[in-house]
C-alpha cells in the first residue's frame, strides 16, 4: 500500500477524501526503468530500507531495487545512483581557508565556520594535520576536551559502522568524551527503566500473529508506522507493513491518536476512527481516560495489588487530592481538544475489550517527555491486560518492523568501540564525569564547567576544544540551529567525516571525504528484531573520486599514534568479514541450522533467510512476568511496575515528580501568544530517513516550489491570503525558514507540519539566517525534557507564519561550498 500521498498531485488536500490507496509504493518511473532495463550484472547490498539489487554499467550504477522476492515495494530502494554519483559527494579532503591561515593561533581561528571558502589538501596532508590537532589538544586539554560523541544513524554493515569506528580509535589513543541516550528516544529510555526496568523500545514485541488473533481493539498513538516501517536500524526485513495491512483488513476497532490525518491514517481510512487532540496533550487525554476508569470503577485493582506499586499515590493525583484539579475528561477535554464524550467512551472501549496500546516516541520528544509513556504504562495497567494475549502496550511497532515473529537468534556480530586492549589501560584518561546525554551538546560548548542535573545526579559538562563528527549531521538533527551555529564557532577544531557537502561539513574545519556503503564490503542482518535474514554487502562500485573508507582512515592514523595492531587485530576488512559470519555459524552450528561456509557464502552473492523460531511465534511480552512476579520480576527496585517511584520522588525535581502528572510544556497551544500563535510538528518523511536521501531525485515528489512543504489548515492559510504552492515564512523568536505551502484539511486549526530531515541552508551568516530549505529544528526549543533525561523537545515550538512576499533566495543545500570542486 502507498505510504505517502504524491504532494505533487495534491490527492491529499481535502483531508484525505480523495485519496486512492494503491497496490504497491510508487517509486520514481525513471529509477524503475533504469532498474528494469540494466544490464546482467548485478550485486547484492542492503542499507537500511532493505537488502538491494544495484545494477552497474561501466563503473556506474545504473539502477537499483529490492533483492527480497516477497517484498512490498520501497522506493527509498530505488536512488542508489544518487546517493554515489551525486554532485553533492565530498570529492577530496577539503580544509577550511581560515583555518590553514590560522595554523600558528587555533584559539582564534580565523574565517568563520559555515562562511569561509575550501581549500583542496592531499590525504597525507590531512592525516598530518588531523594528527597535530589531536595530539595537541590531547597533550594542552585532556581527552575531556574530546568530543567523540559523534551522532546519528548507525550506518548499515557489520564493520563500517562509523561512530563505532571512531571511538574505537579514540579509545585506543587515549580516550574522548562520549555521550548517552539518543535524540530518538531521550526521554523514554531514561524514564522505563525505572517504570518497567526496561526501555522497552528496542526489545522484542508481543508478536504480530497473537494481536491478529486476540486483539479487539487496537490504539495507535503518537506512531506513524506507514512511513517509518519502510527503515531499520541495519536492514529492514519488510515485513512490517504486511502485518499492518492483516490488522486493517481484520475488522478489529483501531484508534489512531494523532494532530495530523497521517499516512497511517490514510492507510486505515474508514477502517480505523481518528482522533485528533492538541499537540503535545497526550497525557492529559490519558489521565482523563485513567480518571473515568478509577471513578466507575472499570480499573483492574487486583492487577493493580499484585503487579504494581504506589497506585494510591496516582489514583489520589487523578482524584485531585495532591494538587486540588481533578482529573476529570472534562478538565483533560479543556486541554487537549478531545470532547470529554470521547474520552469516557475510549475508557469504556478499552476497558470492555482486549486492547493493545501501541504507542510512538514522538510525543516523548517535547517538554516533559517523560511523563508521556509513563502515563500510558499506568493506564495499560488499570486495564490489568499487562501480558496476556493481544493485550498491554508496545513502543515499537512502528519501528524497525517490530512484532515480526523473530527467526533463530543467528546474529552477525559487529565491531566494537572497546578493543581488547588492557595493556593501554593507564593511558586511556578517565572522562565518566563528563559522559553527556547526548542532546545537550550545545550546554556544553556554551558553559564548560557547569553541572547539569541528570538521573539523579550530575554531570560536569566538558569543555570541547575538538570535535570530531562521523556519520552524523547535527546540523539537521539539533534544536534551535541558530544557537547550534553560534556555540559551533567555539571549538578551536571541528573534523568531519563524511560522504556529502551537508551543513555539519560545511561548518567544519577539516572534511575528510568517505566512501558510501555501496563503495565497500560488508555484511548485514535484516530484522532488528525478527534476525530474518543475513546479507552480504557486496561492494558495488569502487571508491568516487578520493573517498575512502572510515575504517581505513583510522586505520593508517591508528598506525601513526602506535596502535594500528589493536586496532585492526591483525584483520584486513575481509578478514573482519570473514570474523563475524563465523562467529554467526558457529551459534547455528550450536542450534543445529546448517550455513554455507563463508566463501560460498560470500561467492554466491545471495541472501541467508534463517528459520523460524517456532517457539517465539506467538510471544506475549511480560507473560512471564505475569505467570509469576516473584519468579519473573521486573528490574525495578521493587521488581514491580512502578507507577510511584520513590528511586524518581527521592530526587525531588519539580519537573518530574514521583508518579505520571501533566506538567505543562514550555510552549503549547495552552500557552500561546498572539506573536506566536501556532503549534509546529515535526513529523518524519516517509520519503527520506532523517535527513538521509534529501538530495535524492525522490525530491521531486514532495518539494513544493523548490522547498520543503509546509502543511496548512486552508482556514488558517486564508487568514493570512496564503494559497496552495505559495512560499510561506515561518518564524518565531529563534530563527525563521522559507517552505511552499500545501493546504490540508487532515490536520487541526492552529497547528502545522514541517517535516524533519531538510539539509538546513542559511541564507547568510547572521545570528537570524533566513533557512532557505526549510530546517523546521531552526523553529525547535532547545532544552532538556526534564532534569531527569534531559532528552530532547523536537515537538516543541510555537511559531506564526505569513506569505512570503519577496525574492525567492536560491537554493544552496546541495551545492559544494565554495573551494570544493
Amino acid at each position: 500500500m502507498n505510504t505517502f500521498w504524491n504532494m505533487k498531485r495534491r490527492t491529499f488536500l481535502k483531508g484525505g477524501s480523495s485519496f486512492v490507496a494503491a497496490a504497491a509504493l510508487v517509486s520514481p518511473a525513471s529509477a524503475l526503468r533504469a532498474f528494469a532495463q540494466a544490464p546482467a550484472k548485478t550485486v547484492i547490498t542492503a542499507a537500511h530500507w532493505g537488502p538491494l539489487e544495484v545494477t552497474v554499467e561501466n563503473g556506474k550504477i545504473t539502477g537499483s531495487g529490492p533483492a527480497l522476492a516477497d517484498r512490498r515495494e520501497n522506493y527509498l530502494q530505488s536512488v542508489v545512483a544518487d546517493q554515489v554519483h551525486h554532485r553533492v559527494r565530498v570529492k577530496q579532503p577539503m580544509v577550511r581557508k581560515g583555518f590553514l591561515d590560522g595554523l600558528d593561533d587555533v584559539e582564534t581561528p580565523d574565517g568563520k565556520r559555515g562562511k569561509d571558502e575550501f581549500v583542496a589538501v592531499s590525504w597525507e596532508r590531512a592525516y598530518d594535520l588531523v594528527e597535530q590537532q589531536l595530539r595537541r589538544v590531547r597533550q594542552e586539554h585532556g581527552a575531556k576536551s574530546i568530543w567523540g560523541g559523534s551522532y546519528g544513524w548507525y550506518s548499515s554493515g557489520s564493520l563500517h559502522a562509523a561512530q563505532t569506528l571512531l571511538q574505537r580509535f579514540l579509545r585506543l589513543t587515549g580516550g574522548y568524551v562520549d555521550r548517552v541516550n539518543s535524540y530518538s528516544t531521550g526521554a523514554i529510555s531514561v524514564i522505563m527503566p525505572h517504570i518497567m526496568g526496561n526501555a522497552e523500545t528496542t526489545v522484542p514485541q508481543t508478536t504480530w500473529p497473537v494481536i491478529l488473533e486476540h486483539s479487539d481493539v487496537v490504539m495507535i498513538m503518537s506512531a506513524n508506522p506507514m512511513n517509518t516501517l519502510e527503515i531499520a536500524w541495519t536492514s529492514s526485513d519488510e515485513k512490517g507493513r504486511l502485518y499492518f495491512e492483516k490488522l486493517r483488513d481484520s475488522g478489529k476497532r483501531i484508534i489512531i491518536i494523532d494532530p495530523m490525518y497521517s499516512e497511517t491514517a490514510r492507510f486505515f481510512g474508514d477502517r480505523a476512527e481518528w482522533i485528533a487532540p492538541n499537540p503535545t496533550t497526550d497525557v492529559p487525554l490519558m489521565l482523563g481516560i485513567a480518571h473515568e476508569l478509577l471513578t466507575t470503577e472499570r480499573h483492574d485493582q487486583a492487577f493493580l495489588d499484585e503487579y504494581t506499586v504506589g497506585f494510591e499515590r496516582f489514583a489520589a493525583y487523578l482524584r485531585g487530592e495532591d494538587d486540588g484539579t481533578e482529573k476529570t475528561p472534562e478538565w483533560a477535554a479543556n486541554i487537549c481538544d478531545v470532547p470529554a464524550d470521547k474520552i469516557r467512551e475510549l475508557a469504556t472501549l478499552f476497558a470492555d475489550n482486549r486492547t493493545m496500546l501501541m504507542a510512538g516516541w514522538a510525543m516523548q520528544r517535547a517538554d516533559k517527555g517523560e511523563q508521556t509513556h509513563w502515563t500510558l504504562v499506568t493506564l495499560a495497567a488499570m486495564l490489568g491486560q499487562i501480558g496476556l494475549p493481544g493485550g498491554g502496550f508496545g513502543f515499537s511497532y512502528h519501528y524497525s518492523n517490530g512484532g515480526v515473529p523473530p527467526h533463530e537468534a543467528i546474529v552477525v556480530p559487529g565491531i566494537s568501540a572497546t578493543p581488547d586492549a588492557p595493556h593501554l589501560a593507564d593511558q586511556i584518561e578517565d572522562t565518566s564525569e563528563y559522559t553527556l546525554p547526548v542532546a545537550r551538546i550545545v550546554e556544553a560548548l556554551e558553559n564548560p564547567g557547569d553541572k547539569l542535573d541528570y538521573n539523579g545526579g550530575q554531570v560536569t559538562l566538558p569543555d570541547i576544544r575538538l570535535i570530531w563528527w562521523c556519520g552524523g549531521n547535527p546540523f539537521h538533527h539539533h534544536q534551535d540551529t541558530n544557537r547550534l551555529r553560534r556555540a559551533w564557532q567555539k571549538p578551536e577544531v571541528v573534523i568531519v567525516s563524511e560522504p556529502y557537502w551537508t551543513a555539519t561539513a560545511k561548518h567544519a574545519d577539516i572534511v575528510l571525504p568517505i566512501t558510501t556503503s555501496y563503495e565497500r564490503d560488508d555484511i548485514t542482518m535484516t530484522g532488528d528484531f525478527s534476525n530474518m535474514h543475513i546479507v552480504p554487502m557486496k561492494k558495488v562500485v569502487e571508491p568516487q573520486h578520493e573517498a575512502r573508507d572510515d575504517y581505513e582512515v583510522f586505520r593508517e592514523l591508528s598506525a601513526r599514534f602506535g596502535v594500528e595492531q589493536e586496532y585492526s587485530e591483525g584483520r584486513t576488512q575481509m578478514g573482519w568479514i570473514k570474523h563475524f559470519y563465523e562467529q554467526a555459524a558457529d551459534v547455528a552450528r550450536a542450534k543445529r541450522v546448517r550455513m554455507p561456509r563463508f566463501q560460498q557464502f560470500w561467492e554466491e552473492n545471495a541472501i541467508i533467510k534463517n528459520p523460524v523460531d517456532k517457539s517465539r511465534g506467538d510471544w506475549v511480552r511480560h507473560a512471564d512476568f505475569r505467570e509469576d512476579p516473584v519468579l519473573n520480576p521486573l528490574g525495578t527496585p521493587s521488581g514491580k511496575i512502578e507507577i510511584f517511584s520513590e528511586t524518581i520522588d527521592a530526587m525531588n525535581y519539580d519537573d518530574c515528580l514521583g508518579h505520571p502528572s501533566w506538567l505543562e510544556p514550555v510552549e503549547y497551544l495552552g500557552n500561546a501568544t498572539p506573536e506566536h500563535p501556532i503549534h509546529l510538528m515535526t513529523p518524519h518523511l516517509a520519503y527520506r530517513l532523517h535527513s538521509q536521501l534529501n538530495y535524492t531525485r525522490l525530491r521531486d515528489e514532495y518539494a513544493v516550489a523548490n522547498r520543503e512543504p509546509v502543511f496548512l489548515h486552508p482556514e488558517d492559510a486564508a487568514e493570512r491570503g496564503i494559497a496552495d504552492g505559495d512560499l510561506v515564512r515561518v518564524y518565531n523568536d529563534r530563527g525563521q525558514i522559507l517552505c511552499g505551502a500545501v493546504l490540508d484539511e487532515g490536520i487541526k486549526r492552529r497547528v502545522i507540519a514541517i517535516h524533519e530531515g531538510a539539509w538546513y541552508d542559511p541564507a547568510d551568516d547572521g545570528d537570524n539566517a533566513l533557512c532557505k530549505n526549510g530546517n523546521m529544528n531552526v523553529l525547535v526549543v532547545d532544552r532538556g525534557t526534564s532534569k531527569l533525561a534531559q532528552g530532547t523537545c523536537g515537538y516543541t515550538a510555537l511559531v506564526q507564519f505569513e506569505k512570503f512576499t519577496g525574492t525567492a533566495p536560491e537554493l544552496t543545500a546541495f551545492e559544494p561550498p565554495i573551494g570544493a570542486a
